[in-house]
């Protein structure tokens, strides 16, 4: 991994981070390290999607230039402090999995019709169904190319990584089945579409930088919890912090006919106001409906029992980091495990 030079935009990119995942580095050569390795995921990032073809190029670039939190790359560059090597691989692998991601999120709009994305008009809004889709597969064609890089067991993990997120699409899209627990079936679904992807990136960073195996495994367990832990706070503040601090409407959930954790354990509950449970049938469009949906949902035991399940998977993270050496980067991952509690009160 290069030596960058001091500059704005580098520190830039951790101060960003430190705002979106909470993230908390105080070792200066460590911040300096993760910056230069993000500011080179980012420039090859910009390389490999390059095409010929006009209309794919743009497309492909179109996500990757809207930003975002590239909390995959920075678990793949934090994970690598694990091992002795701080090469190239590990950009390579960090790279690798935002292609990934973006190309998840290129997909999702399409079968969420989503118009906006990262603050951009979403690709299939800006061009169409077919552009977006075939640009996500362009994306992972291009993820393939650069894990088959770094060896076949590189390759057989980021294959088990792609069935996992599609079992996982396809679970949510299905629903859950009769006599299926929704909660079960909504954290399973989580598990495969966020967590899987977040433990890949783990497990890429210890294993391209050298870690021990037992560290490897660690830390992929930790970003399989992490992963789905990200989801289920989301959940929380898109239900408990006002839209000021969510910088974008409430209830979004709500208003698609999303049923998120907090919903699930409400109408779990025999003792929930049947008001909600009725407001929770479907999609709600009306303003006040939905605020009134808000508030019957803060006074549920939804709120809280997914807030306990927050809880639960952070102390589960953290106790996976427990067996990693003391460290800098430790200490940042352990940030993050706090973070995601704190932002949801």
């Amino acid at each position: 991994m290069s030596s960058p030079p001091p500059g704005a935009a580098r520190d830039g990119a951790v101060e960003d981070l430190r705002a979106t995942v909470g993230l908390q580095i105080q070792d200066e050569p460590l911040l300096r390290a993760i910056a230069g390795g993000l500011a080179d995921v980012e420039t090859m990032l910009r390389d490999v999607v390059k095409s010929d073809v006009p209309a794919v190029h743009d497309a492909a670039l179109h996500l990757v230039e809207a930003g975002g939190k590239r909390f995959r790359p920075l678990f793949t560059l934090l994970s690598a402090q694990f091992g002795p090597k701080q090469g190239e691989q590990v950009l390579i692998a960090a790279a690798a999995v935002e292609l990934v991601h973006l190309a998840t999120l290129y997909h999702d709009d399409v079968m969420d019709e989503a118009t906006m994305r990262r603050g951009a008009e979403s690709v299939n809004s800006r061009w169409d169904n077919t552009v977006a889709i075939l640009t996500g597969d362009y994306l992972f064609a291009h993820a393939s190319r650069l894990v088959a890089d770094l060896g076949t067991d590189a390759a057989r993990i980021i294959a088990e990584t792609f069935g996992e997120l599609v079992s996982g699409q396809m679970r949510e899209t299905v629903g859950p089945g009769p006599g299926d627990d929704p909660v079960e079936h909504y954290l399973t679904v989580i598990a495969q579409k966020t967590g899987s992807l977040i433990a890949t990136s783990g497990r890429f960073g210890g294993m391209m930088s050298g870690a021990a195996e037992e560290h490897i495994q660690a830390l992929r367990r930790f970003g399989d919890i992490i992963g789905a832990a990200f989801q289920i706070s989301d959940d929380v503040i898109d239900i408990a912090s006002p839209s000021v601090e969510l910088g974008k409407a409430q209830g979004t959930d709500l208003r698609e006919g999303v049923r998120t954790l907090p919903m699930l354990y409400a109408l779990a509950d025999p003792g929930t106001d049947p008001r909600l449970i009725e407001l929770l049938a479907g999609p709600i469009t009306d303003d006040d409906l939905v605020a009134e949906a808000l508030e019957l949902l803060r006074r549920s035991s939804g709120l809280e029992r997914a807030r306990e399940t927050l809880s639960d998977y952070a102390s589960r993270a953290r106790a996976e980091l427990a067996s990693l050496p003391a460290s800098p980067a430790r200490d940042a991952c352990e940030s993050v495990a706090d973070y995601l509690v704190a932002r949801t009160f």
